[in-house]
C-alpha cells in the first residue's frame, strides 16, 4: 500500500486507488461520472485538528462553507461543534436547512444587499463581519427598521502579502476586502456612534492556499495593534478573528498543520497580553480539500504522430464541473483508479467543453485507454461550490464515503431541469 502525499484516507493499494478503503473504480462505476466523492473521516480529522489545538481557549471555529457547502458536508462540522463563516443569503439559508444555530453563524462578504441583512438580523447570526463604512450606515438603518442592534466585527486589510495567486488574495490594501488599516479606528468610532450597532469584535482575511506562518503573525500583530488602538477609545473588543487560508497540499506544498499555526497565533496572543479574548477562525480549504476526489471517465485518446506533438486525454469531467485549472491554472493531481501495465505517455487531461481552456491537467505521466477511470485528487474545496452548467451540461453528482457506507448527498442533474425555468416567447 501506498499513501499519497496530502490525501488522508486515500491511498493505492495493489495498484486500486483507495478512499476509506473503498475502491474508487467501483464508486465511479455505480453513480456514474463524473462524481465528487468524500470522506467523512477526512473532514473529521481535519477539523478536530484545530478543535484540539484550541482545547482551553475560548473560540468558535467557523467552517468557510463556500468551499463546499453541500448540505451532508455541513452536516459533519454541525456535528462537530462547528459554527459557519458564511457569504450570502444563499448560503444562511443551507446552514439554517440543517437545523444548526444561527448564534454560530459570522457573515462576511464584501456585498451584503439589504434583504440578506435582514433575513441575517431575523435569523440572529452571531456577528457581521463589516467590510466599509458604507456598509456600517446600511446595517445601521436595517437593524433600527427591525428594532434591533446588530453585532459588528469590523474586517481590517491589514496590507499583509500571503504569497498567494493574485486572484484569491484577499490582504493587500488594492484588493476590494475590508477597511484599511490607517481607516480602522475611525471607522471603529462611527460603528460605535450607531445606535442599531453593538461592536463586539475584529477581523482579518489575508488570502487562501497559505503555506507559511509568517503572513499570519504579521497580521495577527496588526491586528492587536488596532485592538489596542481602538479599546483605548473607550471601545471593547470581545473577539479577534483571526481569518482562515490555510493551504494544502495539491502538489509539492509543505503548508503547515492546522495545530502549528494554532499554537503559533496563540502564543502571540499570549505574548501580547490578549490570553483572554476569544478566538474566532474561518478555515475552509483545510478542513474539506484533501478529503475529496473528482472522479471521471476517459472517453477516448488522442495520440500526436508528430515528435513534438500534444497527446491528449479527453475525459468526461470538464472546467465547468471543477474550474481550478482554467481559473487559476492550479495544479491537481490526477491518479487511475486502477493502475494499468504498460507504458506511460505524457498527456494532457482534458474535458469536453468547447473552450481551449478546458483542462484538468498538463503533461501526466499515465498509462491510460478509454473506458478507465482516473481521479482527480484535492478537489473537496472549490469544485463543485463553483461548477455551472456552461455547454448545458448537467452538474454532476456527490458522495460521501462513510466507513464501509457510500451515502448519495447530491443526486447527479439532468438536462430538463437546467432549462425548467425558462419561457418561449409568446407565438
Amino acid at each position: 500500500m501506498s499513501t499519497l502525499p496530502g490525501a488522508p484516507q486515500l491511498a493505492q493499494v495493489h495498484g486500486t486507488l483507495m478512499l476509506e478503503g473503498q475502491a474508487l473504480d467501483a464508486l465511479a462505476r455505480r453513480f456514474g461520472t463524473p462524481l465528487f466523492v468524500y470522506s467523512r473521516a477526512a473532514m473529521r480529522e481535519a477539523a478536530a485538528a484545530y478543535q484540539c489545538a484550541l482545547e482551553g481557549r475560548r473560540h468558535l471555529l467557523c467552517y468557510a462553507m463556500k468551499a463546499n457547502s453541500n448540505l451532508a458536508v455541513l452536516q459533519v462540522f454541525a456535528e462537530m461543534g462547528c459554527g459557519f463563516d458564511i457569504v450570502s443569503g444563499g448560503e444562511l439559508a443551507r446552514v439554517l436547512a440543517i437545523g444548526a444555530s444561527a448564534s454560530k453563524i459570522v457573515f462576511s462578504g464584501v456585498g451584503k444587499t439589504r434583504a440578506e441583512m435582514r433575513q441575517a438580523l431575523q435569523a440572529g447570526v452571531r456577528c457581521f463581519n463589516v467590510e466599509s463604512t458604507a456598509e456600517l450606515d446600511v446595517l445601521n438603518a436595517e437593524a433600527l427598521a427591525l428594532g434591533q442592534r446588530a453585532p459588528v466585527s469590523l474586517r481590517v486589510n491589514p496590507d499583509v502579502d500571503a504569497g498567494t495567486h493574485p486572484y484569491i488574495s484577499t490582504g493587500l490594501k488594492n484588493n476590494k476586502f475590508g477597511i484599511a488599516h490607517r481607516e480602522a479606528v475611525a471607522a471603529y468610532r462611527h460603528a460605535a456612534s450607531l445606535p442599531g450597532l453593538r461592536v463586539v469584535g475584529i477581523d482579518c482575511h489575508i488570502g487562501s492556499q497559505i503555506t507559511q506562518l509568517a503572513p499570519y503573525v504579521d497580521a495577527l500583530d496588526r491586528l492587536l495593534d488596532l485592538v489596542e488602538q481602538v479599546e483605548a477609545s473607550g471601545i471593547p473588543i470581545h473577539h479577534v478573528d483571526v481569518g482562515g487560508g490555510l493551504g494544502i497540499t495539491y502538489t509539492d506544498e509543505a503548508p503547515p498543520r492546522a495545530d502549528e499555526l494554532m499554537a503559533r497565533l496563540l502564543a502571540r496572543l499570549d505574548e501580547r497580553g490578549h490570553s483572554h479574548r476569544e478566538v474566532l477562525l474561518e478555515p475552509g480549504r483545510s478542513l474539506v480539500g484533501n478529503a475529496g476526489v473528482l472522479l471521471t471517465e476517459v472517453l477516448v485518446t488522442k495520440p500526436s504522430i508528430e515528435p513534438d506533438g500534444k497527446n491528449f486525454c479527453i475525459v468526461d469531467a470538464a472546467m465547468n464541473d471543477l474550474v481550478r485549472p482554467a481559473m487559476y491554472q492550479a495544479w491537481m493531481g490526477i491518479e487511475p483508479c486502477i493502475e494499468r501495465a504498460g507504458p506511460r505517455l505524457t498527456w494532457d487531461v482534458v474535458g469536453p467543453v468547447c473552450e481551449s481552456g478546458d483542462w484538468l491537467g498538463r503533461d501526466r505521466a499515465l498509462a491510460v485507454q478509454a473506458g478507465d477511470m482516473l481521479a482527480v485528487l484535492s478537489a473537496g474545496a472549490y469544485g463543485m461550490t463553483m461548477a455551472s452548467n456552461y455547454n448545458t451540461r448537467p452538474r454532476a453528482a456527490e458522495v460521501m464515503l462513510d466507513g464501509s457506507q457510500a451515502h448519495l448527498i447530491r443526486d447527479r442533474e439532468q438536462v430538463a431541469q437546467l432549462f425548467a425555468g425558462e419561457r418561449l416567447l409568446p407565438r
